[in-house]
């Protein structure tokens, strides 16, 4: 019999009180400014990078048309090395541009790109690094930055999972050449939709302001062949009151994140993924992996969630490699990813999202918990 009891999804975007964004909707609607770089797109730019701890920012529709301008603003071309443990935007963005990706491992403590793999996998096509700040645990950015500076290779992190996230130096966003940002409605801060392109230099994002704006310069000039990536003056507004509940909602997250750790520590067989040495975490997913020692199958953990109403996500499974448009390739052969390929096969992300409640979360462990006695 099904639990009947409310469902519990893996995440829940966070929503401020709707009479909080009402008088934003009211400035809007009195300055009649929609998009094209209206005063709240400017006003969250310039908050974010303060936020952030970065130089430059630009706002974008969404993450995967930013992840697409990227490659763009840096002229990328041949071939990119990237990971296969990953959503698909990643590897989607380079076939968009006419890029072939070239999958490398992972580490198996960290879920990151493996830097002692990346070397082998470079040929004369090789024109950059695509990392992924998997699940917001930072990369090894000096490895791979080592790499790209020895063989002169551009770095653009995917940092999706990455917002707010402090490794040893600062913001972990001001690493590579370019770092990708998203603010989808499940991510720790949300535009509804959204993403940006932290930027190292003015120059930089000029040219990235150009791209997303169809290349345009001025009202007669086009110097690119840009596409519409702009964010709308609502979902810059909505950035702005979400920045206002940012450390509230990370606070909320740890909380979660502890105590899943500290209930979860005696079982047998569910080991939870550790942070890779991060200044400050944004706690934005909870993956644990599930061992042979756990008394059922990752899968069949997978569905007694469900049987209770509980909606974790196998997140990532299948990996991007193994997906039609890539399985071909010769680096999307199972035998060169073999860490990958077990992670992805153990791998679930426990529901975290600060709406969570006690009780909530409490369910869930008894539902994992629950398995070991029956």
């Amino acid at each position: 019999m099904s639990d009947s009891r409310p469902p519990i999804y893996v995440t829940k975007p966070f929503l401020p009180d709707l009479k909080e964004v009402m008088p934003y909707m009211e400035k809007i609607w009195a300055n009649q400014i929609l998009t094209n770089g209206g005063p709240f797109h400017q006003q969250l730019e310039k908050a974010l990078c303060e936020h952030l701890g970065v130089e430059h920012i630009a706002l974008f529709t969404n993450g995967t048309i930013a992840l697409v301008t990227a490659l763009q603003a840096l002229r990328v071309t041949g071939e990119v090395i990237t990971t296969p443990y990953s959503f698909v935007a990643t590897a989607h963005s380079l076939l968009w541009n006419g890029i072939k990706p070239v999958f490398v491992d992972i580490d198996r403590d960290t879920l990151n790109l493996d830097p002692r793999k990346i070397e082998a996998a470079i040929t004369p096509q090789t024109t950059a690094i695509m990392p992924v700040h998997c699940y917001g645990h930072p990369c090894d950015v000096e490895a791979i930055q080592k790499i790209a500076d020895n063989y002169n290779l551009k770095v653009i992190y995917d940092a999706a999972h990455a917002f707010g996230v402090q490794c040893h130096c600062g913001s972990v966003l001001n690493h590579g050449d370019l770092s990708v940002l998203s603010f989808h409605a499940t991510k720790v801060f949300n535009t509804f939709e959204g993403g940006a392109i932290v930027c190292p230099d003015a120059k930089t994002k000029q040219r990235i302001d150009h791209l997303k704006n169809f290349g345009f310069v001025d009202e007669v000039t086009v110097v690119a062949p840009g596409i519409n990536g702009k964010m709308s003056e609502f979902n810059a507004a909505f950035g702005l009151i979400q920045l206002q509940h940012i450390d509230a909602a990370l606070q909320r997250r740890a909380e979660i994140d502890a105590r899943y750790r500290a209930e979860l520590a005696d079982l047998p067989g569910i080991r939870c993924v550790r942070d890779s040495g991060e200044k400050v975490a944004n706690h934005s997913y909870f993956p644990i992996l599930v061992d042979a020692e756990y008394p059922i199958s990752r899968d069949a953990l997978y569905a007694r969630l469900r049987e209770h109403n509980i909606f974790a996500r196998r997140y990532f499974y299948p990996l991007i490699s193994d997906f039609p448009m890539y399985r071909g390739m010769p680096s999307a052969d199972p035998s060169r990813l073999p860490v990958a390929s077990e992670i992805a096969r153990k791998v679930l992300c426990l529901p975290i999202y600060p709406a969570l409640t006690d009780e909530e979360q409490g369910r869930v462990i008894e539902a994992i918990r629950g398995a070991c006695r029956n």
